[in-house]
């Protein structure tokens, strides 16, 4: 299978369910789900490794008890933590509140500036995806365009994302341009480009190319909890890349990720996609 890194966050999520919908100046109820492994190393690459691929994570945690249990979670499962740097102060939190109608607002902690190290030799790996603020992001992905698939998400500000595929949400891109979608991917990606997909929730999701449209149906699904759907995605797209399917194929198989992703109580991927790709959890 193929050797992937990724350049996203590790969470520790504390899960607070509410007993009513959010509102302004609201008073609230809620039961604590107590802590799980999150962000979108986790529930990317958790994912990809029950794929049988090879998946290395460049990201940062503190060097504290919390840090620790983070990297033990992921290293037992098989990701490789070279790449993980350990800042000089605790790992804070990431609350995750989730409301009645299975919808999840995020409330996270500052984190300390991360600066990517030196790149590896992308020509050991077969893809790159990045999805944090990293400082040298987008040098990292200069740097591997000529030598593997680079996929990237859409940055919650302008900052540019150098890739192959560049991946975002309706909700996220409402807002960020006039421009025709294209136009406006190819503004952030250059030149590079090949596809920019926007991911519609129970619409499915749109494939845009120069010059061509392309919709792909959602999965129906049971919605359990919609946190890390996208990270799901994503990695059902890689995963599908990996396997040399078109991109609407990869794209289907992107949104069965997606599917089993929402199908289970927790943001890393559970006994849906492990039955899925015939991976038995320990």
């Amino acid at each position: 299978m193929a050797r992937i890194m990724l350049s996203a966050n590790l969470n520790c999520d504390r899960l607070l369910i509410l007993d009513k919908a959010l509102s302004v100046g609201g008073r609230y109820h809620y039961q604590d789900g107590g802590k799980r492994i999150g962000g979108g190393g986790a529930n990317t690459g958790i994912g990809l490794l029950w794929a049988g691929h090879q998946v290395s994570l460049a990201t940062q945690v503190g060097a504290d008890t919390l840090g620790d249990w983070l990297v033990a979670q992921i290293s037992m499962m098989g990701m490789d933590c070279h790449y993980i740097k350990r800042y000089q102060a605790n790992t804070c939190e990431m609350l995750l509140i989730i409301t009645p109608d299975k919808e999840r607002t995020i409330v996270r902690p500052l984190r300390p500036t991360f600066q990517l190290p030196a790149p590896p030799v992308w020509s050991s790996y077969d893809a790159l995806y990045i999805n944090s603020s990293a400082q040298g992001a987008a040098s990292w992905a200069k740097t591997a365009l000529p030598h593997c698939l680079v996929v990237a998400q859409l940055a919650k500000d302008d900052r540019d994302r150098p890739c192959h595929i560049l991946i975002t949400s309706a909700t996220d891109l409402a807002g960020c341009s006039q421009l025709p979608p294209w136009e406006f991917a190819k503004q952030i990606a250059g030149d590079s480009l090949q596809a920019f997909i926007v991911t519609e929730g129970g619409d499915g999701a749109v494939l845009y190319q120069e010059n061509l449209v392309t919709r792909v149906a959602v999965v129906a699904t049971h919605v359990v909890d919609s946190t890390g759907a996208g990270d799901g995605y994503a990695a059902g797209l890689i995963h599908g890349l990996m396997l040399k399917q078109p991109l609407a194929l990869a794209m289907e198989e992107a949104a069965r990720w997606g599917a089993l992703a929402v199908a289970t109580n927790s943001s890393i991927p559970g006994q849906p996609l492990a039955d899925y790709l015939g991976h038995t959890l320990e």
